[in-house]
C-alpha cells in the first residue's frame, strides 16, 4: 500500500490543558557548542534560516553553565520555540550526570523559556512515580511541553511498539528514532507516523544515509515536524540534513501530498549533484516536485521504496542499469539495444517504465558542434558509458572506433554495436573528429593515467564525460593543443535534461541546470 496520509490542516497543536497552545514550523534546527558561548553563536546563526531550535544542552562540557546564556537568549529572541534536550550517555547522549541532574537541568530550561523538553523514555521509565510527577508539575508550571523520545541507534524494529511505550507517560509529543540500514526502512518510519499521529503529535525519523527519506518526508505524512543541523559538518545525530539543504534542496516549508518524489540511486550517492540539477530545473518550471539521493544497496531495496511510497521516477547509476531491466513493464528502443537503462518512470497503472538518456548526453553536445553522419570518432573505454556513447553515435551513423587497455573488452562492444575496434598501439597513425574518454581517468580521487597519449590526440575536438573536475587533465592537454573541447558537465546535464523531459513532459530549462552544476563543482574543494 502507498505510504499517503492526510496533511495537517495547520501545524501541531498542544491540546493538554494548563499549557500554551504552540504553532510549530516543520522544521526544527538542533544546535550544539561545547561551551555555552558556543552553543549561543550556534544560535545565533541559525535565526536568518528557523526561528524554532534545539539546544543540546548534553553537548555543553557543563550542562548546567548554559541555562542562564539560554534564558538570556530567549529573552533576547521572543519568536523563538526552543526544545532544550539534555540526553544521557546510557540512552544515546553526552550527560554523565545522574538521572536527577537531568531532570533538574530540563527543568532549568524550562523555567528560562524552553517550550518543550526532551526526555528519554528510559529516564522517564527509571525515574520513581513521586520524581516524575514533580517533574511534570514543575514543567505545567512554566508552561512547557513534554517530549518523550526513543532512539535506536543499530535497526529499525518495532516502532508502533516503542510509540505505545512512550504513549504510557501521556506526553505531549511522541518522538520515535531508528536507524535505517535500508531505504524499506523509511517505509517503516513513515507507516508509523501515519498510525500514531491519529491520537498523538508524532516526531518520526530513521537516522543514517539510508533514513534521509523519512527525514524530508515526515511532515509530509503527519509528523509535528522534523530536525536539520545548523549547517554541513555541525550534524547533531546520523544522516541529519543542514537546514538550508532541507530549505532549498528538498523545500520542506512547501511539500504538500501532490508533491511527486524522484529519487536518484546509487552507491556512493551523497555527493550526487543530481538532486541539485532536477529540484532547480522543477522550481524553474514550476513542477511541484523534488528529487532525493538514494543510497541503494540492493535493487529489491529500491524497488520496493519505489512501488510503496511510491516514487514517480528514479535516476540510477551503475550496476542498476542492467539489473533494473527485467523489473521493466517497457522500455524504450535504445534501452533494448543498449542494454541499460538509467531513467525508470513510474506509469499510471504503478508499473515501471525505462528510458536510456545517457545516449542523449553524448549526442546533444556533439551535433551542436559537429556533423555525426558519417564523421570520425575515437571512444575510449568499454564500459558502461561507453555503451551509450558507441551505440548512440553508430545510430547517426558515424564511424565509430573502440579503444580500450584490454582490447577484448573494446572487441566485444564493436561487434555488438556494429562499430570497429582499435589497438591503442596504433592511434598515433590515426586521425578522428572526435575522441571521447568515458572512461574515469582524471576524475577526482582516480590515481590513474589518462586513457590516451599526447601524441595520440589526433583530433579536432575531444570530449570528456568526466565532469569532476571541470577541467580535467585531457580537457587540459586538449586546450593546450589548441583543440575544441566539451566538458563532461555537458553530458551530465543534457542527461539530465532528457529525464526531466520524459518525466515532467516539459522542455528542460537546459541553462539553468547547467548553471547550478557548474556552481557547484566549483565551490568544490
Amino acid at each position: 500500500m502507498p505510504i499517503l496520509a492526510p496533511l495537517p490542516a495547520e501545524p501541531a497543536a498542544i491540546p493538554q490543558a494548563g499549557l500554551p497552545r504552540l504553532r510549530l514550523p516543520r522544521l526544527c534546527v538542533a544546535v550544539q557548542g561545547v561551551t555555552p558561548a558556543e552553543l549561543m553563536a550556534c544560535a545565533e546563526g541559525v535565526l536568518k534560516d528557523a526561528r524554532f531550535l534545539e539546544f543540546r544542552l548534553d553537548l555543553l562540557t557543563k550542562p548546567a553553565a548554559g541555562i542562564g546564556p539560554l534564558k538570556d537568549f530567549l529573552r533576547r529572541h521572543r519568536d523563538v520555540q526552543a526544545i532544550a534536550t539534555c540526553r544521557r550517555t546510557p540512552n544515546g547522549g553526552h550527560f554523565v550526570g545522574s538521572l536527577a541532574s537531568e531532570l533538574e537541568v530540563l527543568e532549568k530550561a524550562a523555567e528560562a523559556g524552553c517550550q518543550i523538553v526532551d526526555l528519554e523514555v528510559e529516564s522517564a521509565e527509571k525515574a520513581g512515580k513521586a520524581q516524575l510527577a514533580r517533574f511534570r508539575a514543575t514543567l505545567r508550571a512554566a508552561n512547557t511541553a513534554l517530549l518523550v523520545s526513543f532512539h535506536d541507534f543499530s535497526r529499525t524494529k518495532g516502532l508502533d511498539e516503542a510509540a505505545q511505550r512512550i504513549r504510557a507517560f501521556e506526553p505531549d509529543y511522541v518522538k520515535v528514532v531508528s536507524t535505517a540500514r535500508s531505504l524499506a526502512d523509511n517505509l517503516a518510519v513513515l507507516r508509523m507516523i501515519e498510525n500514531q499521529s491519529l491520537n498523538a503529535h508524532v516526531v518520526g525519523i530513521a537516522m543514517g544515509e539510508e533514513g534521509l527519506v523519512s527525514r524530508v518526508l515526515g511532515p509530509r505524512e503527519g509528523a509535528a515536524f522534523t530536525f536539520a543541523s545548523a549547517g554541513d559538518g555541525a550534524e547533531t545525530a546520523p544522516g541529519q540534513a543542514s537546514v538550508r539543504t532541507l530549505i532549498d534542496l528538498y523545500r520542506i516549508e512547501q511539500l504538500d501530498q501532490a508533491t511527486r518524489i524522484f529519487g536518484v540511486a546509487g552507491n556512493p550517492i551523497s555527493h550526487s549533484l543530481s538532486p541539485l540539477m532536477h529540484s532547480t530545473a522543477f522550481r524553474r518550471e514550476n513542477v511541484n516536485a523534488i528529487m532525493l539521493p538514494l543510497k541503494v544497496k540492493s535493487l529489491g531495496d529500491l524497488l520496493t521504496l519505489t512501488r510503496d511510497l511510491p516514487l514517480s521516477g528514479v535516476a540510477v547509476t551503475m550496476p542498476l542499469k542492467e539489473e533494473v531491466l527485467p523489473h521493466l513493464a517497457n522500455m524504450d528502443a535504445q534501452t533494448a539495444r543498449i542494454g541499460a537503462c538509467n531513467t525508470l518512470r513510474t506509469g499510471a497503472d504503478g508499473k515501471l517504465y525505462g528510458f536510456n538518456t545517457d545516449v542523449a548526453g553524448v549526442i546533444r553536445p556533439l551535433e551542436k558542434r559537429m556533423k555525426l553522419k558519417g564523421s570520425r570518432i575515437l571512444v575510449l573505454g568499454a564500459g558502461g558509458a561507453a555503451r551509450a556513447a558507441v551505440f548512440g553515435l553508430v545510430e547517426q551513423e558515424a564511424e565509430v572506433f573502440v579503444t580500450n587497455r584490454t582490447h577484448e573488452k573494446a572487441v566485444a562492444l564493436s561487434r555488438k554495436a556494429h562499430a570497429k575496434s582499435l589497438k591503442q598501439d596504433v592511434l598515433a597513425k590515426n586521425r578522428f573528429d572526435a575522441i571521447i574518454n568515458t572512461t574515469p581517468c582524471g576524475m577526482a580521487g582516480v590515481k590513474q593515467a589518462m586513457a590516451i597519449k599526447e601524441n595520440e590526440l589526433n583530433a579536432s575536438l575531444v570530449f570528456d564525460m568526466v565532469y569532476n573536475p571541470l577541467d580535467t587533465p585531457l580537457l587540459k592537454l586538449a586546450h593546450s593543443r589548441g583543440l575544441a573541447v566539451i566538458s563532461g558537465i555537458e553530458m551530465f546535464v543534457q542527461q539530465g535534461a532528457r529525464q526531466f523531459e520524459i518525466w515532467t513532459g516539459k522542455p528542460a530549462p537546459e541553462n539553468e541546470m547547467l548553471r547550478v552544476v557548474e556552481l557547484a563543482l566549483r565551490k568544490r574543494p
